[in-house]
């Protein structure tokens, strides 16, 4: 499966473009061994101050959010989880804002690495690339 690896915040100013923008790329490509993964983070001016709970309501309710939405964590420095210090060592990439987007591939190699000020639109053409290579990889196995 392909994944868009997400640090979320609920109060940002990249947050309703990007949840919007994120869900309609879960909706084109869910069905084709996608996922994007958000990782709440309040690391970044507080901006999901939030409980796990009351986060997930909330990109649901306003967003329909249907991907995967993991516990609040942190995604920089020496308390970053294991999976984010993979990601940052992987592409020398460290979040420094909400919203930094990073795009694995099936077999878990980090292929690209984007900050907040990169819209979701800007790098569908990576992902729908990754997502049409793993289908023909498929494909050809069958």
């Amino acid at each position: 499966q392909v994944s868009l690896v997400v640090n979320v915040a609920s109060e940002c100013g990249y947050t309703d473009s990007h949840y919007k923008a994120l869900q309609q790329l879960q909706r084109d490509l869910g069905p084709y061994h996608f996922n994007v993964l958000a990782f709440p983070c309040n690391q970044f001016g507080q901006q999901e101050p939030d409980t796990n709970k009351e986060i997930e309501s909330f990109a649901r309710k306003t967003y329909g959010a249907s991907f995967p939405m993991f516990s609040k964590i942190a995604v920089s420095g020496a308390g970053a989880i294991p999976a984010y210090k993979y990601l940052i060592e992987s592409t020398g990439e460290e979040p420094t804002w909400n919203f930094w987007k990073y795009l694995v591939d099936p077999n878990g190699k980090v292929v690209k690495a984007w900050d907040s000020t990169v819209s979701v639109e800007e790098i569908r053409p990576y992902v729908t690339e990754l997502v049409r290579k793993m289908i023909l990889k498929k494909k050809d196995e069958l």
